[in-house]
């Protein structure tokens, strides 16, 4: 599986390392990623998604089925 966010699609992203001397060397920057089982009531069920930090942040205040919804995601899958 992608090292990707299940809800808001955040990936990784390339960039340089500059050192003191200003010499560039190319690094990733990996997202957040955390392994998240959450209770979903329409379902009855538990979800275990791969959400970025700032996902699971953003998910107290929406709810899981709304976020879900915004990301066309299908719950019934997981």
């Amino acid at each position: 599986m992608a090292r990707k966010c299940q809800l808001t699609g955040k990936q990784a992203n390339n960039a340089y390392a500059v050192s003191h001397s200003h010499r560039r060397n190319k690094k990733i920057q990996e997202v957040n990623l955390q392994w998240k089982r959450l209770w979903w009531p329409q379902g009855n069920r538990w979800v275990r998604l791969r959400l970025s930090t700032q996902a699971i942040k953003t998910l107290e205040n929406k709810g899981l089925q709304a976020f879900a919804k915004e990301a066309g995601l299908d719950l019934s899958r997981f």
